[in-house]
């Protein structure tokens, strides 16, 4: 009888379970490819995304990808000592952790996703295994440099990746902003640097329908708004809603969507909802009461497949500081919203200013407060920038061509 021969083993390591840009992405991708490959994902182990200290937070957002690839009959498991933050003792450990895993496992290629998986799982290839026969793929969303961190970190990172591309075979990157980065940073991995898009099928894209969003979004968090306050009834009728979607970091930019609201302070036919969680929740929180803005801007917290709600809203702003190339932006011109977004990662790629959505600065709650007026005084913008995006999406970013990028490079 003629060989089978076996299918192809990937080991896919991602830092963190919570459901970001990474998670999203290897989600989508293990959706089309899994049947093909003998597939293993190892995550690393993180608290509650908003502070260690649980008493402040009962949301943990840990499990989130397990759960997900769990439905789609993806084997996963749990790399204790990988965590997103640096630390000696537990880098090491997760090393030898990930050696073992390798040793057990035998993939013919390991996948790392996000800074820290990349930076772990190359440096225990090259040297805990260097004579493993170990083709390393490297996809990162956007460059952790680019964060808006103190000089040194970024410094201490720019070498990091410099440092460790030598150990990698393919690093994939979503944006031009970073393929250019890279090149002038001189991040040269063995074999080849590649742009990949991220992409969506519209088709799949299960939206609520807007007044059930709306009435749903609120009663699945019990009508809670920051501060603790009821959210009136008459929201749902009335009132002008400009949202987003994001996980609560400083890189999202979030401080500056609230500033934007006080440019609003005086309409009470708008208001701003922020769903997400992480650890900029408290810190958002103080923010809005300090600016006495508790009923004009929305903590919603996290809230399981929060893209499905876009179409609760009006518009939708994407305040960030820095970006890869984001989901939620292409979800929401999926959904039909004007959208404004600042010029970061591969937002200039995505929305051509003023044909279908705007451009903004980032941190310039001004710039957007004057975009947010500009949409909602004119109904010719609302629609052609809500039929553009859509196209946008439909014609440019699609699923099918992102996973047929990736699955060239296995």
């Amino acid at each position: 009888m003629p060989e089978i021969n076996p299918k192809k083993r990937i080991l896919f390591i991602i830092t963190q379970s919570e459901m970001g840009g990474a998670q999203r992405f290897l989600f989508n991708l293990l959706t089309h490819i899994s049947n093909r490959y003998d597939i293993l994902v190892a995550i690393g182990s993180a608290g509650n995304p908003r502070t260690q200290r649980a008493e402040q937070s009962s949301y943990d957002g840990g499990n989130e990808l397990h759960e997900k690839l769990k439905s789609i009959n993806i084997e996963t498991l749990t790399l204790t000592k990988l965590k997103r933050e640096i630390s000696p003792v537990n880098d090491i450990k997760a090393c030898f952790e990930i050696r073992d895993l390798i040793n057990k496992f035998k993939p013919n290629d390991l996948f790392l996703l996000s800074s820290k998986a990349g930076f772990i799982g190359s440096l225990t290839a090259r040297y805990l295994l260097p004579t493993a026969n170990l083709r390393i793929l490297y996809r990162i969303g956007g460059w952790t440099f680019n964060d808006p961190w103190p000089i040194w970190k970024k410094k201490l990172w720019i070498n990091l990746e410099r440092r460790s591309a030598s150990w990698k075979d393919i690093i994939i990157v979503n944006n031009q902003h970073d393929y250019d980065q890279a090149q002038n940073l001189k991040i040269k991995p063995r074999e080849k640097l590649v742009l990949i898009h991220n992409g969506l099928d519209i088709y799949k894209m299960d939206f609520i329908p807007r007044e059930e969003a709306r009435l749903k979004l609120f009663s699945a968090k019990g009508g809670s708004a920051s501060g603790g306050e009821k959210i009136s009834g008459k929201i749902f009728q009335t009132e002008t809603i400009i949202g987003t979607i994001a996980n609560l970091y400083p890189a999202k930019g979030l401080s500056a969507l609230i500033e934007t609201a006080e440019h609003f302070k005086h309409n009470n036919t708008l208001s701003f909802f922020i769903i997400g969680d992480g650890p900029e929740y408290h810190n958002l929180k103080l923010k809005i009461e300090n600016l006495n803005l508790q009923h004009k801007v929305y903590l919603l917290g996290n809230i399981p497949d929060a893209k499905k709600y876009l179409q609760a809203f009006d518009i939708f702003v994407l305040p960030s500081l820095k970006e890869g190339f984001p989901w939620a932006l292409i979800e929401a011109m999926t959904a039909r919203l004007p959208v404004i977004a600042t010029r970061v990662g591969a937002v200039p790629e995505i929305i051509e200013d003023r044909q279908n959505g705007i451009i903004v600065e980032p941190g310039k709650p001004e710039q957007i407060a004057k975009a947010i007026t500009e949409i909602i005084n004119s109904d010719y913008l609302k629609k052609e920038f809500a039929i553009k995006a859509h196209q946008t999406v439909l014609f440019k970013f699609t699923e099918d061509k992102m996973v047929a990028n990736i699955e060239s490079l296995l």
